[in-house]
């Protein structure tokens, strides 16, 4: 750990403005961002007494070899480039606000030219407006079903859109008219995006109109003693209304607001918000966070900004009722009015249904955090427990909190690759996956026949690719100023220094000068895992000491009795089968082959239909269904010549050319065929 003394800046080195600082640590990644009123008086802050910080803070201070800062004009400018730079960067140190669980959106893809209603998890797309949260996804479904009868708005996948619009036939929905079925031309684009925008209208809480213009249709149709349609109409509102019924009033007022509250405690907290729309509850979200310290103003104000961050402005209600106000309340007030367009409200409610209300989504707080508590107290147990174990049974000097795993895939020495998987604090951490095309030796007399790569000469293959480049990436470290993330000058004594608003941001990390973006393999494990026995463990150890690595701990896990090897022992070591750090190396293991094999399916499928096509310098997929369309097939396209080519749309001579050249060169008597099937395709 670093001595905090070693990286402080001067206190008059720092500025007094706003801005936003960065905590790297010696491999030159960012672990924590903040922002501050003043520069000054906050960093100083961080380098007081050890003993006198919060345990989380004293930690990162010590992790940290350097800091650095970003000068803006306000405020508002600060949250901003905050919020973007824990996005980019991830640092370990931030609060993170984690689901308790994938809650599933009402999706209605307005970007498509027949926008579709759906059931959808995970990362908003753009184009496409949500509703919600809800809790159980049979909730939108059994919803979707009600209100189908009066929006028909397309719910169909793409594979079965294009199918009815082949056939000429629609969907069961399409004939039970709870689809307008606009693939097979009942309605045109424009009338069925019409419905779509109705039915994002009542969803949004507009939902009076819809009741009204359904009662009066409705009174018309008996007038006129057409009874059947008025009977339909009937169970059209009646669907309407209890559409309405599931989401409890709770406002009288018409309000839109989202109402959050939090329970925590010394180490955690638990946050549930309720999203009002017209008094009514429209969805429910919640999230648990390891509290960076006990301050609950900036605790909200980190929870309002990554809340909102990517919101639409749309989403962004016009009052937002918090247990306790921001630590800056009047630039979150001034951000969030900006990015909706209009006034927004961040305020404590004092009294009222609001105040209920409120009550009433700290009491889910309360609860979560007790589930949490629960769950999370035997995983904390157990991570822990297994990074001990691994550190005692492998004599290793420090407990791996970063753990690289790497496997190999093929069949009978084709179409190899290889995967790398991460583990840090013993969780899988996927940004951080890579994986491997494996190329091998080659032979011939031009040295472009590849020979078959058993596992060991793979292995042997990408730990030389990763390492030296982790050398390269660590000895070019060492020529880049930490402050800007360019080849330059170092940084000054403090490791920081002010940066103007027109200095591009860097990223986490060292960066290659070149690409400019980060260098990936700059962070180097604690211990690295082969799938394999004694010969690929040797293998290995034979690759880091050929680079001089002598930091990296390593190890292979054999699958037959679930062996620990280490390098150049006769002896594995035999983990107990209840050991923790066991179930650790072999979830390591098991994550490394099931995505070393994915990767390696989908190159295997890639390579199974081949075509006289292929391998044509400008001639892509598009182009090659473009000369089959025309011609027909690939023996009708080789009785073409130049100029019978360059009729096709997209076609000059030179590319003509080259196809003409390139089949002639070829065996007429090999056709394109699909290996799996046998099935001649041209």
């Amino acid at each position: 750990m670093a001595d905090p003394r070693t990286y402080r800046p001067k206190p008059g080195e720092i500025p007094t403005d706003p801005g936003v600082y960065r905590f790297r640590d010696a491999h030159g990644r960012v672990i924590y961002v903040g922002k501050a009123k003043s520069l000054r008086p906050r960093l100083s802050s961080y380098f007081q007494d050890i003993t006198a910080l919060h345990p989380r803070t004293a930690t990162m201070v010590t992790t940290a070899a350097s800091v650095e800062w970003t000068v803006v004009r306000t405020e508002v400018e600060a949250l901003q480039l905050e919020y973007s730079w824990i996005k980019e960067f991830d640092p370990r140190f931030n609060v993170k606000y984690r689901d308790d669980k994938s809650y599933p959106f009402l999706a209605v893809t307005m970007g498509e030219e027949f926008p579709r209603a759906q059931v959808m998890r995970g990362a908003k797309r753009k184009g496409t407006r949500y509703f919600g949260p809800y809790g159980h996804a049979w909730a939108i479904r059994e919803t979707l079903d009600l209100l189908l009868r009066v929006f028909p708005v397309r719910t169909c996948s793409a594979g079965v859109f294009k199918r009815a619009t082949a056939s000429g036939r629609p969907c069961l929905l399409g004939y039970i008219d709870k689809c307008s079925a606009p693939c097979v031309g009942r309605v045109t684009p424009d009338e069925h995006r019409a419905i779509a925008e109705d039915f994002c209208d009542f969803m949004a809480g507009n939902t009076t109109r819809f009741a009204k213009r359904l009662e009066t249709r409705m009174k018309e149709a008996a007038a006129e003693l057409d009874f059947e349609q008025a009977a339909r109409l009937r169970d059209d509102i009646g669907a309407l209304t209890k559409a309405l019924e599931k989401q409890a009033v709770v406002l009288g007022d018409a309000t839109d607001a989202d109402v959050f509250a939090l329970a925590d405690d010394d180490l955690e907290a638990a946050v549930q918000v309720f999203h009002v729309r017209g008094g009514r509850i429209r969805g429910q979200r919640g999230w648990v966070v390891e509290k960076e310290s006990e301050d609950l103003p900036t605790l909200v104000e980190h929870l309002l900004l990554q809340v909102y961050g990517d919101a639409e402005r749309e989403a962004i209600p016009r009052e937002v009722l918090v247990p306790t106000e921001p630590a800056d309340v009047e630039a979150v007030t001034e951000w969030l009015s900006s990015v909706r367009g209009s006034a927004v409200s961040v305020r404590v409610p004092q009294r009222g249904d609001k105040r209920t209300l409120m009550e009433t989504v700290r009491r889910n707080a309360d609860q979560s955090l007790a589930r949490h508590k629960v769950a999370r107290a035997g995983d904390l147990t157990l991570r822990s427990k297994a990074l001990q174990e691994l550190q005692d049974y492998l004599g290793l000097d420090d407990a791996p909190l970063r753990i690289e795993c790497y496997d190999v895939s093929h069949v009978q020495g084709t179409n190899v690759v290889a995967s790398m998987v991460v583990f840090e604090d013993g969780l899988a951490r996927k940004s951080e996956y890579r994986r491997f095309i494996v190329r091998g030796a080659t032979s011939g007399e031009d040295g472009d026949e590849p020979v078959t790569v058993d596992d060991t000469a793979a292995m042997r293959e990408v730990l030389t690719r990763r390492f030296r480049r982790y050398l390269e990436d660590a000895e070019g470290a060492g020529d880049l100023d930490l402050s800007t993330g360019v080849v330059g000058e170092p940084s000054g004594p403090g490791g920081g220094r002010a940066v103007s608003d027109d200095d591009e941001a860097p990223s986490s990390g060292p960066i290659d000068p070149e690409t400019g973006r980060p260098r990936r393999f700059a962070y180097p494990p604690s211990l690295v895992v082969v799938d394999g026995g004694l010969p690929q463990v040797n293998a290995a150890q034979a690759v880091l000491d050929e680079l001089g690595i002598e930091e990296v701990a390593l190890v292979g896990l054999a699958k037959r009795l679930e062996e620990v090897w280490l390098p150049r022992d006769d002896h594995p070591v035999i983990l107990p089968r209840t050991s923790e750090g066991l179930y650790l190396l072999q979830r390591l293991r098991d994550e490394a082959h099931r995505f070393a094999i994915t990767f390696h399916r989908q190159r295997r499928s890639k390579a199974m239909t081949t075509s006289q096509l292929d391998g044509i310098p400008g001639l892509g997929a598009s182009r090659q269904k473009a000369l089959l369309r025309h011609f027909g097939s690939v023996k009708r396209l080789r009785a073409a010549d130049v100029t019978d080519i360059m009729s096709v749309p997209g076609f000059g001579r030179s590319l003509a050319s080259a196809v003409v050249s390139h089949l002639a060169e070829g065996t007429p008597q090999q056709p394109a065929v699909n290996l799996t099937t046998g099935e001649v395709l041209e």
